[in-house]
């Protein structure tokens, strides 16, 4: 597991900032979701319960943490706005790309 050099926060997940990214790192997490570069190339993100990066398979896999949000709504807010800040930036759609240059 790798984290984002600029980490996008949900806006919930601001006021949390510490407390949250500990609790993932030591794989205590309650509620937070995560957001990564897509595994299929159809998507633009992945969004992930916490929970699910307790699993095995998921241990295995060097997924780039781009995003740490505190509910399901805050991380559904947070992809959006890191979608319009790539397009912004970029002028196109290309998420992974974008993320991991």
């Amino acid at each position: 597991m790798r984290w984002y050099e600029r980490l996008y926060l949900g806006e919930k997940a601001k006021k949390h900032r510490f407390s949250i990214l500990q609790a993932v790192r030591k794989e205590k997490t309650s509620g937070y979701y995560i957001l990564t570069p897509a595994s299929n190339p159809k998507n633009l993100l992945d969004i992930y319960s916490a929970h699910t990066l307790n699993q095995p398979y998921y241990k295995k896999q060097d997924l780039l943490i781009v995003g740490v949000a505190s509910d399901y709504d805050d991380a559904a807010m947070l992809a959006g706005r890191i979608i319009e800040d790539v397009y912004k930036k970029t002028g196109g759609y290309d998420v992974s790309g974008f993320l991991n240059q």
